[in-house]
């Protein structure tokens, strides 16, 4: 089985687009969470996403975006955002977004996908003791992939201790793929990176392809149209920062 993993698209649909271009073969789809906010195409996003061979865990801006639950402890930019997508969202898409269920789904033996983690869908895998409880929570799990840092790579527990995956690319610019090996006995907690706002310095869109015959996650880089995506932003009239941020990856 190979599975293309997806997670923060964040209505970003010129870096969807360049992601699934780019996708290689594959049987289906683990889809992490906020399909919508920040982004200037949140109805696109999501019928292209919903027409995937797709398994979904909700995110906290899909969440927002639809009104279950407030937008309080949002930014001043994440949620004008949000006001704006909910402005947008046609009844069919609010639906679908509030009936997508919350992580953690079970998608294979020892295989789970989360938003933020399995302790709390809401929560920020940033650090190794956030990994730690990650998967101390998710009992049973061999690999809990996550997303909601935008931050691609994650953390390995060994028996010699904790390690920190953070692949290594050589370029800026173009398509890069990295491979890290997943061997038995290890636990991994492992975040495809983000397809719509990478916030880990590297602009490029970010997923991942997990092969179980290979025993590999393989993360990908892929440049995008970013100037149209920028525009897209701007000419909605959405906040100046959500456009700026996106060629700095930040």
């Amino acid at each position: 089985m190979r599975a293309l993993i997806l997670s923060d698209v964040h209505a970003n649909m010129q870096a969807l687009a360049a992601v699934l271009s780019a996708a290689p073969a594959h049987d289906i789809v683990w889809n992490l969470g906020d399909v919508v906010g920040y982004g200037a195409s949140p109805n696109e996003a999501i019928v292209c996403v919903r027409e995937l061979n797709s398994v979904y865990v909700r995110g906290n801006h899909d969440r927002a975006c639809c009104g279950l639950t407030s937008l309080d402890e949002f930014n001043p930019i994440a949620r004008a955002a949000a006001e704006w997508t909910q402005a947008q969202l046609s009844q069919s898409k609010r639906a679908w977004l509030s009936a997508l269920p919350q992580g953690p789904v079970t998608v294979g033996d020892g295989l789970v996908c989360v938003h933020g983690s399995a302790v709390d869908e809401d929560v920020y895998v940033v650090s190794v003791p956030d990994a730690v409880d990650a998967l101390q929570a998710a009992s049973g799990a061999w690999i809990e992939f996550f997303g909601h840092t935008h931050v691609q790579g994650g953390f390995v527990r060994t028996d010699d201790g904790w390690y920190v995956v953070q692949p290594e690319y050589s370029s800026a610019a173009d398509s890069e793929y990295y491979d890290l090996p997943l061997r038995p006995g290890i636990r991994y907690l492992l975040n495809p990176g983000s397809v719509g706002q990478p916030r880990d310095g590297d602009w490029r869109a970010a997923f991942a392809v997990y092969d179980d015959e290979a025993s590999t996650l393989r993360f990908f880089r892929v440049p995008y149209d970013l100037e149209r995506a920028q525009k897209k932003i701007l000419s909605a009239g959405l906040p100046e920062r959500l456009a700026s941020r996106l060629a700095v990856g930040q």
